[in-house]
């Protein structure tokens, strides 16, 4: 300690004479910190005094967060844990250093540890065991195992306890932590004397009383104190001076008289002023305060209200979007099974209109899926490399049968400059451009629908695009600008009748980016056409190589003879599923819940399993983790009609290979089929 006060009193010496504010105030609060360890509060709270004087004017976010860290140190050491938890969450939004945030989550666990919420502290003193922290690494870990032993005596888990005190003793006696040495031999003498080893428990008394009767240990407290109380008096002249300088100015500028005249009046006019103002303010704060308390309980109450009608609305759409996926399915299957039947001219003008209605439907659902998500903060964008290039081909790819329909033409304008691999989330990408370049065609006739990406800066490794959508469709009033993007908003009842749509599709976009940080953009003139238009800064990466795709082309699969394993408990969807598979010359076994698959899986040998997710009794995530303890190599693709709740990473971490959604398109469903059996051979040869 005594080594570890002279460097702070050099370094406040330095930032002194520098006239270094923020070093000050960083040196401050180390001396309040180790005042505060040695139970020294009154020269603790003298410090924190000094820095906060300092943080009125400084920009400092670091040390504002370290002042509340050792506020709420204060708090905890007067009993207050809750507002002691309330300080450290504001440090911790303040500041990301490394070392504030492992000291933040050590005084949280003292916190949990008092409040008994005992599975919280343990899982931040285990974080702080295996920490990386630069500084104070050792001192961490002893501090969290000392801990840990106190928990697990109350836990009355003696065995854990005399593990997690060895490991504190031998770090402290690693790293010559006196106090921790003495804190961890009373542990463990406690634990072995509890546990009714007193043997043990007579060995660490023993050592318990030569480290107190330690000459060298009573020397090094009072060298200790005797530094501490040397630089805590010398700041404290210092301040004197300060002030004796101040008054030595006034001295030579007036007479001592005169001073003390205008100084008394002033002193007294001061008093007066401030003891009505007090009690003027003092009254006006309870009535404040009453009418702020009565306001907080109508808001909280109306906050509960709003949370919990969310709730209900976000439950409900899940379940009925969940619910109406399955019949859909059916249909959709069927549908298609029966255009593949070779029927004849008038039933498949019928069949086309049933296929439409099926992929309205889905798209209505899968629209109101994605609001859901969005309204529930569900959604978070990823952040994994991609090829831009190829995500805005592979939408224009998939829409020019549209536009074909429309007689227009779509075109793809995009910047050669700009980076080839970046990082960013793909998929969503893709899903703001589908709507909007699937709104641009539905609104043009024989006209052009132009998809425009340009570089507009590039750093080091991050770039910012511009994108934009034009049409020279029937373009949008001024007054229906204003709420195009708002959910079912299409404009107008007759623009509804006539060319059909959700009204969500823009919605979605405008979500979408936001999750970005972006914003969507429209300039329109009615019956000239439409521009949508938005940027993005993403981060990409210059050194990275072109990739060769390998993948085949669902076409390209040669079908025969694979045998499958169908897992489904619903009847309809087990023939629509068998006769889909008929079609590609698969055979397949048939298992109606989780416990049949997994048997027929352990008996049999199949090419690939497709697994539904939900069924009564185990679930489809439970059924794959049971065949993955017997079977690490089998492709088992999941089956579901996906819900709000559902999570894809779930699915992959259960032992998924992949994920189909019901209901699905048949193109899809072999080309998942193809590309995880033969691909995974490939991947096997190589």
């Amino acid at each position: 300690m005594d080594k570890a006060l002279e460097t702070l009193d050099k370094a406040a010496e330095i930032a002194e004479n520098n006239e270094d504010a923020k070093l000050l105030l960083d040196t401050y609060h180390q001396y309040a910190r180790i005042f505060l360890e040695e139970g020294d509060r009154e020269t603790t709270i003298f410090y924190l005094d000094r820095a906060s004087i300092l943080l009125k004017d400084l920009s400092y976010s670091f040390g504002q967060a370290s002042h509340n860290y050792l506020e709420a140190a204060l708090r905890f050491d007067e009993g207050n844990n809750f507002q002691s938890l309330k300080l450290l969450e504001e440090s911790r939004k303040l500041s990301n250093n490394r070392n504030l945030g492992n000291n933040i989550l050590l005084l949280e666990a003292y916190i949990f540890t008092n409040i008994e919420r005992y599975d919280d502290a343990i899982k931040n003193l285990h974080a702080l065991i295996v920490n990386s922290d630069d500084k104070e690494r050792a001192y961490l870990a002893t501090k969290a195992n000392l801990q840990l032993a106190t928990i697990s005596l109350e836990l009355n888990d003696l065995e854990e306890g005399i593990i997690h005190s060895k490991a504190a003793l031998e770090l402290a006696q690693k790293h010559g932590y006196f106090k921790d040495i003495k804190i961890a031999n009373e542990r463990l003498s406690e634990i072995y004397e509890k546990n009714g080893d007193f043997g043990e428990s007579l060995q660490y008394k023993k050592a318990l009383i030569q480290i107190k009767d330690s000459i060298f240990n009573i020397e090094k407290t009072k060298i200790e104190t005797k530094t501490a109380d040397k630089i805590r008096f010398e700041h404290q002249m210092n301040e004197i001076n300060k002030l004796t300088a101040k008054n030595e100015e006034l001295s030579e500028s007036k007479s001592r008289s005169e001073i003390t005249l205008i100084l008394t009046s002033a002193f007294l006019t001061i008093i007066s002023l401030l003891a009505v103002s007090l009690f003027r303010n003092n009254q006006i704060k309870l009535k404040t305060n009453d009418l702020l308390y009565t306001k907080n309980k109508e808001l909280e109450l109306a906050r509960d209200s709003a949370v919990s009608a969310m709730e209900a609305k976000t439950n409900f759409l899940s379940t009925v979007t969940h619910e109406l996926r399955t019949p859909l399915y059916a249909v959709t299957g069927l549908t298609h099974l029966l255009l593949e039947e070779n029927p004849s001219e008038h039933q498949k003008e019928h069949l086309k209109s049933l296929k439409f209605s099926g992929d309205y439907l889905l798209n209505f659902i899968n629209d109101i899926l994605q609001i859901n998500k969005i309204d529930a903060d569900k959604l978070e964008p990823l952040n994994i490399e991609f090829k831009l290039h190829k995500v805005l081909k592979d939408v224009v790819d998939s829409l020019q049968q549209n536009a074909n329909e429309n007689k227009t033409k779509l075109i793809l304008d995009y910047d050669p400059n700009i980076p080839q691999q970046l990082l960013g989330d793909p998929i969503k990408i893709s899903q703001v451009f589908m709507n909007l370049v699937g709104n641009a065609l539905k609104f043009t006739k024989e006209g052009n629908v132009e998809v425009i990406a340009k570089l507009l800066k590039k750093d080091e490794d991050r770039v910012k695009l511009y994108f934009e959508v034009k049409d020279n469709g029937i373009g949008i009033s001024e007054d229906q600008q204003q709420n195009i993007f708002e959910s079912f908003e299409q404009g107008s009842i007759q623009i509804n009748r006539e060319y059909g749509g959700t009204g969500l599709g823009l919605t979605i976009v405008k979500s979408l980016l936001g999750l970005f940080d972006s914003k969507i953009n429209l300039e329109s003139e009615l019956g000239e056409g439409s521009s949508f238009f938005f940027e993005l800064d993403l981060k990409c990466d210059t050194n990275a190589l072109e990739e060769v795709s390998f993948e085949l082309a669902s076409e390209e699969f040669n079908f025969k003879g694979l045998h499958l394993l169908v897992v489904e408990d619903n009847k309809i969807n087990q023939v629509i599923t068998k006769k889909m598979l008929t079609k590609k010359d698969i055979t397949c076994d048939i298992a109606n819940n989780g416990n049949e698959a997994i048997d027929l899986a352990k008996t049999n040998t199949y090419n690939a399993i497709l697994m539904d997710i939900h069924m009564p009794g185990i679930s489809g995530e439970e059924a794959t983790r049971q065949i993955r303890k017997f079977d690490q190599e089998i492709p088992i693709i999941a089956l579901t009609a996906i819900s709000l709740d559902d999570s894809l990473d779930s699915f992959y971490e259960a032992g998924c290979n992949d994920v189909v959604t019901k209901p699905f398109k048949p193109e899809v469903f072999y080309q998942k089929i193809g590309e995880n059996i033969f691909q995974k051979k490939e991947e096997g040869l190589v």
